[in-house]
């Protein structure tokens, strides 16, 4: 039985890698999180 490699799914990314991709999501929704906090 062969190894199938991991599917990302879409190529439809600004990013080169999921890393990058994951690192930024989580600045942007801390970010928000934090004005959320702020202002409510």
């Amino acid at each position: 039985m062969a190894e199938d490699k991991f599917d990302r799914g879409t190529a439809l990314t600004i990013f080169g890698t999921d890393r990058h991709e994951d690192m930024v999501a989580l600045s942007l929704s801390i970010i928000i999180a934090f004005l959320v906090y702020l202002f409510i």
